[in-house]
């Protein structure tokens, strides 16, 4: 396994200036109550992302080219195709089945873009996914946040036109940003519901790794739920996804790209791929089968806001985080003064075991456990206080800049 690159001491979290987040230690992460900002990335750039995991750190590239994931058909049963004992003639049946990966990639392609993006912090090549007839494409802020200063978004279709896209918006903390087209009525993907899927179930993806347009590759749900944290050693910024793990082939150009069910509806956001060590010459490694996708009912709610408003809240408690404590658990470290956290009465030295029905292992977990909620919303918090467990409502705001 390759070492991450460090960002370099002074580079952390208010409180832990000294702190690397790419050393193989539990990862440090933000405070609360003041989230980091994600990944943006050029072509030749490649970036670090940390999967929390049992047993230590995995090395996770991302980029403006960043991940896909693939589909293999699990609940649903592929449609074969034989000759009946009756001699019945291959080209007599139906080239395309309904339901089968061919149909449905027929019927995504004409909504998946790829993102030729130029800015100051470089350029590159990603995906993205028309969700409206009047232009607007999802992606990542890694694909496409570069582009809000002074940058450029070409938006090839797979038609073979293009137009030029403006960034609407982008949330580092998710990951996720909106392009908008000037363009009418354009074909579109549905979107579906990551909080139905299950180990085990169907996916396919549609992008453009290493700037290959219309790409198809097929998987299925790894794992869901998996603490994964993105950051780009270049900028300074870090991501937290809730993700969704696949086993599908996921390489640079997938990302920003639709994860499909077995019905053609995305249930994911691709946004990275964990890697055994970079490729030879220092480029970017490929897929080994890990690859990470942001749901799409996270995605839903910060893909909203942004389009009405421009920007997206991110959820916080208001504590500070001790990211050496092991676990299992997230050790508050802090409150800060007039938060959710001091309002419900958390204290420092308290210990989250769980929020809900979801156990806590680990500072980096509580952390893509609260932003998998929205300001506004209320969480039960499992609380260990010297050996007495309480459990403590509390109402999650949003968090300030």
């Amino acid at each position: 396994m390759s070492t991450p690159t460090p960002m370099g001491p002074g580079s952390g979290p208010v409180g832990y200036p000294d702190y690397d987040p790419y050393s193989v230690h539990p990862p440090l992460g933000p405070t609360a109550d003041q989230p980091p900002v994600p990944v943006k990335s050029g072509i030749g750039a490649g970036k670090v992302i940390a999967l929390i995991a049992a047993g230590g750190l995995i090395a996770v590239t991302a980029g403006t080219v960043g991940g896909g994931v693939g589909y293999l058909l699990a609940r649903e049963t592929l449609p074969t195709t034989s000759v009946s004992a009756a001699g019945v003639a291959l080209d007599a049946l139906p080239s395309i089945v309904p339901g089968s990966i061919a149909e449905i990639a027929a019927r995504v392609q004409p909504a998946v873009v790829q993102l030729n993006v130029s800015g100051s912090a470089g350029g590159g090549t990603g995906t993205g996914f028309v969700i409206s007839q009047d232009g607007y494409i999802v992606t990542n802020n890694h694909v496409a946040g570069g582009a809000g200063d002074g940058g450029k978004i070409e938006v090839a279709f797979s038609d073979g036109s293009t137009a030029t896209g403006t960034l609407v918006g982008a949330s580092p903390d998710y990951d996720l940003a909106v392009v908008k087209v000037d363009r009418t009525n354009l074909p579109t993907v549905p979107l579906g519901s990551s909080d139905a899927l299950a180990v085990g179930d169907a996916v396919i993806a549609v992008g453009s790794p290493l700037g290959l347009a219309g790409t198809v590759t097929t998987g299925i749900v790894s794992a869901l739920n998996r603490p994964v944290t993105a950051g780009g050693e270049a900028d300074g910024q870090t991501s937290f996804i809730n993700a969704i793990q696949t086993d599908a082939a996921i390489n640079p150009g997938n990302s920003g790209g639709p994860l499909l069910d077995g019905n053609g509806a995305v249930v994911g956001v691709n946004s990275a791929i964990a890697t055994m060590g970079g490729a030879a010459g220092g480029g970017q490694a490929g897929s080994i089968g890990l690859g990470f996708s942001i749901p799409i009912d996270i995605a839903k709610r910060v893909v909203d806001e942004i389009i009405k408003t421009g920007s997206s809240a991110t959820p916080v408690i208001g504590v500070q985080l001790e990211m050496q404590f092991a676990g299992p658990g997230a050790k508050v470290a802090a409150i800060t003064a007039g938060s959710p956290a001091e309002l419900a009465g958390l204290q420092e030295g308290d210990l989250i075991t769980a929020v809900g029905d979801t156990l806590i292992a680990d500072a980096t977990q509580l952390i893509v456990t609260v932003r998998a909620e929205a300001p506004g919303d209320t969480v039960t918090l499992t609380v260990d206080r010297s050996g007495t467990t309480t459990e403590i409502p509390i109402t999650l705001k949003a968090a300030t800049s």
